[in-house]
């Protein structure tokens, strides 16, 4: 997460289990706990397989502790502590993290919690634990007006982006203000509202953070490559002198309160599709309940025999499917039942079908066997949590910050091992059965006929498109305060430790008969094993009257084989607490798969069933068609997906398939018949084109044996895959505009086709595009569209380059009334960015791109991918160091060179997606003639 809040619903097991008979695996995790004598805990876990270490500082504030009236203040302050500390200076965090090869300063708010957490190289470690108490003792000083009121428009973009701009986005709102009293700390979402934002004021903002970011309300845990007894001299040094706070009493544990049913509805801009949501209050993380909850929700609606996807998706046909949590928080909880319904589905028939399956549910109850089944995925679950030093210092600070205990995933996995079916049954009745409830349906705009009968319109509170409505601000000036006192000159950053040697993995290779190539690198951090089979061909394959019949294909290969029914493959793989999934490309089709070590081979032979016997079951296909058509539907009202879709016409052209959308068309999709989708399977489907990467807990010999199957049965055929030429970049400018009505944000997508990946060109174009928009806040466009402006929540440049060209792109979601401001701030930034680049620029580039190499293969992901990367461009295994020489080699000249040749902003296609009723016109003024409307508006929009 970087510097967001959790708005939409989080459903996180920090659970595991025992799937077979064997002996309980111990899942603890090493540590180390102090207490300093301001209050601070302080916890520390070795794990010296990688040279990195993860800092995570979380403190126990989230919305929950905010007043009606000044909401959002817990999440403001998770963007404020970013930029700029007494000792750090302007840009703080951010500039030292690039410096130092770091992950990016990131950090997430939630209803109770805020925490900031990166990684780095573990020479750096001293420099973090200095750079963490700055945030708590040597912060507040630095916020000004000026600071405060560009922060406050970052954080309403933020607001716009995932809520305002976003189909179903007011949804928790309209859940959270009738599920909770007034009173209710959980009565108002996380992010707060823009009027209260907009209020706030520098001494809300100091008083706030005075009370809650204190020592004895904050947890530091320091996991990763280091030396225990030096780290806690660092962490004395530089946190004893922050004072103590005043005593913070626990906060009161409190249900929300249902007195009758609910029944809402919202026409919602951006929605295309109905949706009803059903929510009952339940109860607070860890309570005993609490764990039976989880298990029935996810039995009640995950799987092709779960009672809700029996019903709604099988037997009546109106919806893709259910989802179902049990959302725990520390002071309350709440079950919540979503479903997207089929086009111009009334929701009342899907509470139709909802109550069918509650009723065959309770006739049934949860049989054993799924009982196991849904306690076997967790011990995997949670050994990949366990994957990297962030995810373990993770789970560290929070059981610590809730619980006391850092150690409390211990008593966390038996609460879940002993849930019963008894349990389960038991928390149904006593928390749904005849329950009161919240119901919401959205509905697209004028579609008020498809939401419950007897329901009303919920209050949501729109923001207004004014032209200039903004504040004006300088956030540039420098803040003039009288700094804290230390009993040491802290403006003095302190040295690198020892510099760590870069861990480059042990990669082998070997190749099946048939032509299989296989990649393999063995590691037993955790006994996991990860692999995937990457076929080359996918969405290239396809013709221009047939689109998404790779998709399908793949979709439909994961729906059960020649032996196995859909639910009996589901079974098979939850038995071994495994997944198997499969997916298409627009160069490849994947088949993708997690297991316990122990479970490997069972695992493998369950994906050879469904590469090599596929079931091709007709009722799935024509599911499968109506799901696509269904997310081809909620694309065309979401804005990003509008932005992403047109940018990708508009830079490889419509004869291109890489223009096309990977799931087709809704007419394609249509005319599509199961034989398309064998015809596509047997012609290219082959090991002739395939490459296997394993990662985990095995070893080569045991991975070569594991194929035996794969080679005698799957045999190779001659695959050609259509070569597709991309265009080269235009010869002047065009700006492009797609009509969102009354759209809070406009989506710009601006670029040209660029680079290959294997052109001798693209990595140092990356390596030229860090300063521009790769390096997140360290990069100019971040900078100053989001810290200099308030513009953006985010802005970034890339080059996405494959096998053939693909484009540079900058992307962003900009505030609807600067759409043109923004986008001359871009243009001006590409104009100068040869000319003004520094010498600076180049040694923050350098420091951060070789630096960055010590975490460069820390996770199982990111050895999968240096595989991938391996074996899909012909690298060398040690291809990091020949980077390392590119980047050493770099120059300010070869920096001028190459931006003036792939990012000319004259040169380039200027998207943007928006209201055209208030920024088409105003576009003109870019300067590269009038903007060129792609569409018309289909739907009347109500002021």
């Amino acid at each position: 997460m970087t510097r967001k809040l959790i708005i939409g619903v989080l459903l996180t097991c920090f659970i595991a289990c025992q799937p077979t008979k064997e002996a309980a695996p111990d899942l603890s995790i090493n540590y180390e706990k102090i207490t300093l004598d301001n209050g601070l805990d302080v916890i520390f876990h070795v794990d010296k397989s990688d040279p990195v270490v993860a800092v995570e500082l979380m403190v126990h504030v989230g919305s929950a502790r905010e007043i009606e009236g000044r909401t959002g203040f817990a999440h403001l302050f998770e963007h404020l502590l970013f930029l700029e500390s007494e000792n750090l200076g302007k840009g703080g965090l951010d500039k030292m993290g690039a410096r130092i090869g770091g992950s990016g300063a990131n950090g997430s708010t939630s209803r109770d919690r805020t925490n900031y957490l990166q990684t780095v190289p573990s020479d750096a470690l001293e420099k973090m634990i200095w750079a963490e108490a700055d945030k708590l003792g040597w912060f507040i000083n630095t916020v000004t007006d000026p600071v405060l009121a560009k922060e406050k428009q970052v954080v309403k973009n933020e607001k716009r982006q995932r809520v305002d701009n976003a189909p179903y986005g007011h949804r928790q709102y309209v859940i959270g203000k009738n599920l909770y009293p007034k009173d209710h700390p959980y009565n108002w979402q996380v992010i707060g509202s823009l009027e209260d934002l907009q209020n706030a004021t520098v001494n809300d903002v100091k008083n706030f953070f005075k009370k809650w970011y204190v020592p004895n309300n904050s947890t530091l845990v320091l996991s990763g490559d280091i030396d225990v007894e030096q780290a806690k001299k660092w962490v004395h040094k530089y946190f004893d002198e922050i004072p103590r706070g005043e005593e913070i009493a626990p906060i009161e544990r409190r249900s929300g309160v249902v007195a009758e049913t609910k029944n809402l509805y919202y026409e919602d801009n951006f929605a295309r599709l109905p949706e009803l949501t059903l929510t009952w209050p339940s109860v607070e993380q860890y309570n005993k309940d609490a764990y039976a909850l989880d298990i029935l929700s996810e039995y009640l609606s995950s799987g092709k025999e779960a009672p809700l996807n029996k019903v709604l998706v099988d037997d009546l046909k109106i919806a893709p499917g259910a989802t179902m949590f049990n959302f725990t928080s520390e002071i309350a909880g709440q079950i919540q039942l979503i479903v997207r319904a089929f086009n111009n589905i009334k929701l009342d028939d899907v509470k139709k079908g909802i109550d069918q399956a509650f009723a065959d549910f309770e006739k049934n109850g949860i049989p054993q066997k799924d009982l196991d089944r849904i306690k076997a995925g967790l011990e995997t679950d949670f050994y990949g949590s366990l994957s990297s030093v962030l995810g373990k210092g993770s789970r560290l600070a929070s059981y610590n910050t809730y619980t006391g205990d850092p150690g409390f995933v211990t008593q966390d996995i038996k609460n879940t091992l002993a849930v019963t079916q008894e349990d389960v049954m038991n928390v149904y009745n006593k928390y749904i059965k005849g329950k009161n409830y919240i119901a919401t349906s959205f509905v697209p705009r004028n579609g008020k006929e498809l939401a419950l009968a007897n329901s009303t319109e919920a209050e949501v509170v729109e923001e207004k498109i004014v032209i200039g409505a903004e504040e004006t601000f300088d956030a540039s000036i420098a803040a003039k305060y009288e700094k804290t006192p230390s009993t040491f000159d802290r403006s003095v950053e302190p040295p690198y430790g020892s510099a760590p040697s870069v861990k480059v993995p042990q990669v082998w290779e070997d190749k099946l008969d048939n032509g299989l190539k296989v990649f393999g690198i063995q590691n037993d951090e955790v006994p996991l094993v990860r692999f995937n089979i990457v076929i080359d061909g996918g969405q290239l394959l396809e013709s221009m009257d047939k689109l998404g019949v790779a998709n399908l294909t793949a979709n439909l290969m994961s729906r059960g084989t020649k032996n196995k029914t859909v639910s009996e493959l589901e079974d098979a793989l939850a038995q071994l607490g495994a997944s198997v999934n499969i997916f298409a490309g627009k160069e490849s089709i994947r088949i993708s798969g997690t297991t316990l070590a122990r479970n490997y081979q069972a695992t493998l032979d369950l994906a050879k069933e469904m590469l090599l016997e596929p079931r091709w079951d007709e009722t799935e296909f024509e599911l499968l068609k109506r799901r696509a058509i269904t997310n081809l539907r909620q694309q065309e009202a979401s804005p990003g997906s509008i932005a992403t879709n047109n940018f990708n016409k508009l830079i490889y052209g419509e004869n291109n398939i890489r223009s096309k959308n990977l799931l087709g068309s809704i007419e394609s999709i249509n005319t599509i018949t199961i034989d398309d989708l064998k015809a596509y399977y047997n012609n290219y489907i082959s090991p002739s084109v395939a490459k296997m990467h394993i990662v985990g807990d095995i070893n080569k010999d045991n991975v070569m044996n594991s194929l035996a199957g794969f080679q005698s049965d799957w045999a190779a055929k001659d695959v050609t895959i259509p070569e597709y030429k991309t265009p080269e970049a235009p010869k002047k400018s065009t700006v492009y505009f797609y009509d969102v009505p009354n759209a809070k944000q406009s989506q710009l997508r601006f670029g040209a086709p660029a680079l290959a990946f294997n052109d001798a060109d693209y990595y140092p174009a990356t390596v030229m595009n860090y300063i521009l928009g790769g390096g997140g806040f360290a990069s100019q466009l971040t900078q100053q569209l989001r810290e200099g402006k308030g513009y953006t929540y985010g802005i970034g440049s890339y080059f996405s380059g494959g096998k053939d060209k693909g484009p540079f792109g900058i992307s962003s979601g900009v505030r609807s009334n600067v759409t043109l401001e923004a986008s001359q701030l871009v243009k001006q930034i590409l104009e100068n960015y040869g000319k003004n680049y520094n010498e600076k620029d180049l040694a923050t580039t350098k420091g951060f791109l070789i630096k960055s190499n010590a975490r460069a293969f820390e996770t199982m992901g990111a050895k999968l991918r240096m595989l991938e990367n391996i074996s899909t461009y012909e690298l060398q295994p040690n291809y990091v160091k020949d980077r390392e020489k590119i980047v050493n080699d770099m120059t300010i000249s070869r920096i001028q060179e190459l931006s003036k040749k792939y990012i000319d902003p004259n040169k380039m296609i200027w998207l943007v997606v928006g209201d055209a009723k208030t920024q088409l016109k105003r576009m003109e003024k870019l300067g590269f003639g009038k903007p060129i409307l792609l569409n018309e508006t289909e739907i009347p929009i109500k002021d």
